[in-house]
């Protein structure tokens, strides 16, 4: 891979290192020379807390600032929302103010929870939020909080999986792995998103911008793999993967009871960053299949 060199030492704060796209962000960044990449997690940088947030980015004084730091877990959230509130809502209010009067870039990650997910055509940037669920108004919150900061780039993305922590697609592979036949839904209908791949985007940008490839274009932007697809066709084709062809059931959303409704349909449509970014996107098959690649096989 190409050693990428940059201006010197531009720094980049990352906040919610530890997460899928934190560590995605990590395991690239010694391929990126001459950038200052400070990881950091709740222990290093609690966005909640905004003394904590005023510090580091007074110390650290970056250039960027990916903020991938998140509450995620929908169903608690619906029983908590204080504690997602907190990070999700007040956190990106909080980095906002810490960069107040700086020329730092902001890249900010949003979900697609956003929208109430019952439409049937892609939604684009300009469609109106309307989101159902404690999760999705305080990730909304957060939106309208780090857009009070000039420089701010939103990235929704929608059912992202990596390698790293948990998620469907490391749940599924498990339960195939023991043995067990798993029921998934097959009525609710999105599109995957790599972590690995939003990742190598979010660093695409950066680095294009710095080497005025293209300009920074302030504003909110789509990202998931390419292709539609349901969470049984994802299950289904771990399974083929493993050799397990045919053990995934498909069963509706109603049979299992959850706080939190999901998306009946959460398609994005990515133009704007495409276009604007010159980003090829991968389909989610070929995603699919380096990531499990990367489980099973690892380098």
């Amino acid at each position: 891979d190409e050693l990428h060199i940059f201006s010197p030492m531009t720094t980049i704060l990352v906040t919610g290192s530890d997460g899928q796209l934190g560590s995605e962000l990590r395991s690239m960044a010694s391929g990126y020379g001459g950038y200052e990449f400070i990881f950091t997690d709740i222990a290093e940088m609690d966005i909640s807390n905004p003394s904590s947030v005023m510090e580091m980015v007074s110390k650290s004084r970056p250039s960027w600032l990916i903020n991938c730091a998140s509450y995620t877990a929908v169903d608690k959230a619906e029983e908590k929302p204080a504690a997602a509130f907190a990070v999700n809502a007040a956190g990106p209010a909080n980095i906002a103010s810490a960069l107040k009067g700086t020329d730092c870039h902001l890249i900010h990650i949003s979900t697609d929870y956003v929208f109430p997910g019952n439409g049937n055509v892609p939604y684009t940037e300009s469609d109106e939020p309307n989101p159902a669920t404690v999760y999705g108004k305080s990730k909304l919150e957060g939106e309208v909080n780090v857009l009070t900061h000039m420089k701010t780039l939103i990235i929704r993305t929608s059912w992202l999986y990596s390698a790293y922590g948990s998620n469907f697609v490391k749940t599924i592979l498990r339960l195939l792995e023991e043995g067990r036949n798993p029921k998934v839904v097959f009525d609710q209908t999105g599109s995957p998103t790599y972590a690995a791949g939003l990742a190598a985007t979010i660093l695409h940008i950066i680095s294009g911008v710095i080497r005025n490839r293209f300009p920074f274009v302030p504003g909110i932007y789509h990202y998931s793999d390419e292709g539609v697809c349901s969470w049984f066709d994802i299950a289904s084709e771990i399974a083929l993967a493993v050799n397990r062809e045919g053990s995934v059931t498909p069963c509706l959303s109603s049979e299992y009871l959850q706080k939190a409704p999901r998306p009946s349909y959460s398609v994005l449509d990515k133009k704007k960053i495409r276009e604007t970014y010159n980003i090829i996107i991968p389909h989610w098959r070929r995603n699919l299949t380096l990531c499990l690649n990367s489980i099973i096989r690892p380098v």
